[in-house]
């Protein structure tokens, strides 16, 4: 059902963004008089062709069968549909080829141009209708539950993290974190550990270790809190051995627990084995023998409320554009710096490649309007960034070659444009096996290693 969810967020999402995408290049076509062919959400390449098709003038729309994009067939354009037939007849009026270099260029850009500002756009109206959720540091009672990764640079469970280099962290924002120490090579983090101020230095290859162990952000930090059952999962070891909502679990086998990020390693070394659970109940401490599962489980859900509080601080819609703007160009920001530190080498390319596969999974698993649109935003701008990047086959291989010819005069031909298209084609298309092939080595294959 998850990954049912998830796939159903993934096909909406993509389907808003490339339908979108594609009418910023479809209106100006039809702006300058030129005519379009074709008008598909997704590939409709041979062998099974399209799922829907129905023809409105001189246009056909439809719907391809594979879900990786989509396209317009605008007439007298080389593009990765390879239709070139057009070259060996007289160029018509109403042909992408017959219109001036500044039209071209504006067609070609109108994909990128829609998709930054529907990024910005949907950025906005987040904001505008929820608000921005925060979680002041000060509100957290019991200090941060540290993922193993920030354990290994020295972290202990309960610190609470006071500055980021020179930068205050008033809020708990996992992203300040990621974005100082992989971005902007900050080492130094000032921490409050049991009352007092320390500075931990982080190690030289600290960028390295978070991008290519793929924790979800949230998942890095999180307010610590007490083991206290809030359910308990019928069928599970914990509802066979009568452990009620309210029980503060103390100890595992005589290892105190009492947080609950304390109980996973302990339990982990007793997977399928019987243990002897102590257990506060009331002001009783009683004991309890269950059998773990064999993920080192009890089958409860914790309870997380009221040991931090949740804000929502209220924009107005004045207010909400220009956050929205500048959210949309710090999220640019960080995928630029990104690709810059992996270019330096500082990030692996290999870890952090992706096809959907990696992008369905970054949506949460039960149905959320928020992370949805917040996720189509992060989508969209990652969408314009890609297309602009100067390779043949996308938007930003095109622009290239028109701006050439508005700064010089001279225009490439079909034939060069032709060769460099296939070639821009088949390079995306290996890139994107590539990641395939990555996803479906970390996702499936390696669980049976």
């Amino acid at each position: 059902m998850d990954v049912l969810i998830k796939t159903a967020q993934l096909l909406l999402s993509l389907s808003i963004l490339i339908v979108l995408h594609e009418m910023g290049h479809f209106a100006p076509a039809r702006w300058f008089k030129t005519r379009v062919d074709k008008f598909y959400l997704f590939f409709d390449f041979a062998p099974f062709h399209s799922l829907w098709k129905t023809k409105k003038g001189e246009t056909e729309y439809g719907i391809g069968w594979l879900p990786l994009g989509g396209y317009v067939k605008i007439a007298g354009m080389v593009d990765e549909s390879m239709d070139t037939e057009f070259k060996n007849k007289p160029m018509e009026p109403w042909e992408f080829r017959a219109k001036p270099a500044w039209q071209r260029l504006i067609i070609m850009i109108g994909g990128v141009t829609v998709n930054f500002l529907l990024g910005i756009l949907i950025f906005s109206g987040i904001l505008w209708h929820w608000g921005e959720a925060i979680v002041p540091t000060n509100q957290i009672k019991y200090g941060l539950q540290m993922d193993s990764l920030l354990l290994r640079q020295g972290f202990r469970n309960g610190d609470m993290i006071l500055k980021i280099g020179d930068q205050p962290f008033t809020e708990l924002d996992p992203g300040k974190l990621i974005e100082a120490v992989v971005l902007n090579d900050v080492r130094n983090i000032t921490i409050l550990r049991d009352g007092r101020e320390e500075t931990l230095t982080m190690p030289a290859d600290v960028a390295q270790q978070i991008t290519s162990q793929k924790i979800p952000k949230a998942m890095l930090m999180q307010p610590r809190f007490p083991f206290i059952v809030d359910e308990v999962a019928p069928g599970k070891p914990a509802f066979g051995a009568g452990i009620q909502k309210g029980d503060h679990i103390l100890a595992l086998n005589g290892q105190p627990i009492v947080w609950f990020d304390a109980f996973a390693p302990v339990a982990q070394r007793y997977k399928s084995q019987e243990v002897t659970l102590t257990l506060l109940r009331g002001v009783d401490t009683i004991s309890k023998q269950l059998t773990l599962t064999s993920d080192g489980l009890i089958g409860v859900k914790t309870k997380t409320e009221g040991y931090f509080k949740v804000e929502r601080r209220p924009y107005s819609l004045a207010q909400a554009i220009p956050a929205g703007y500048q959210q949309s160009m710090d999220f640019l920001n960080s995928q630029l710096k990104a690709f810059g530190q992996m270019f330096k080498g500082k990030i692996s390319a290999k870890d952090n490649l992706g096809s959907f596969i990696s992008i369905g999974n970054l949506f949460p698993s039960s149905w959320d309007w928020e992370t949805f649109w917040l996720m189509t935003a992060r989508l969209s701008i990652i969408l314009a960034f890609m297309n602009l990047l100067p390779i043949p086959a996308l938007d930003g291989g095109h622009v290239v070659f028109l701006l050439w010819e508005v700064f010089t005069g001279r225009r490439v031909s079909d034939s060069v444009m032709e060769k460099a298209v296939t070639f821009g084609f088949f390079l995306l298309m290996g890139l994107m096996i590539y990641a395939f092939g990555l996803d479906i080595w970390r996702h499936i294959i390696s669980r049976f290693f």
